[in-house]
């Protein structure tokens, strides 16, 4: 049976986007709770520094903005499976966490209960404060309008 890589590359890019933007508790907590498989730090986690790029008007010239911190980290399962994990800031943990459940997303074994124990619960509390920050941005909305008048 053939396997379907553009299938597992973006079941893995959307699993990245829910991990890099939970809290490290939180993913830290959902792990806890599995019975995780033989794992090794391919590259133990560490903090480093990347250049942020930008472009004027969102399609001109590119520039170097700037300058961000991040952590990295991979890690090999026992049956062989690679994960990468980056994050921005110096949480190296988070970093490893994240590596760590990139491996086991692509592990046939574990992939399912990656989904429902780890990312679908993470997903909803992502849904959930995105919801209560645009609660609070709409109660302070103010609305103008423009008044005209009908002298002539």
């Amino acid at each position: 049976m053939a396997v379907d890589h553009t299938d597992n590359q973006a079941r893995r890019q959307a699993a990245m986007a829910v991990l890099a933007h939970a809290d490290a508790a939180d993913i830290a907590a959902a792990l806890d709770a599995l019975d995780l498989p033989v794992h090794e730090n391919l590259r133990e986690p560490e903090n480093g520094l990347v250049m942020v790029r930008g472009r004027t008007g969102g399609d001109g010239a590119p520039f170097n903005l700037g300058e961000a911190t991040v952590s990295r980290a991979a890690v090999r399962l026992a049956t062989g499976e690679l994960g990468f994990g980056y994050t921005l800031g110096r949480d190296r943990q988070k970093a490893r966490m994240i590596a760590l459940c990139d491996a086991l997303i692509q592990s046939a074994d574990h992939a399912d209960t990656i989904e429902t124990n780890v990312l679908a619960p993470l997903r909803a509390a992502t849904a959930v404060q995105r919801n209560h920050r645009a609660a609070q941005t709409a109660a302070t909305r103010v609305d103008f309008y423009t008044m005209v008048r009908g002298e002539g």
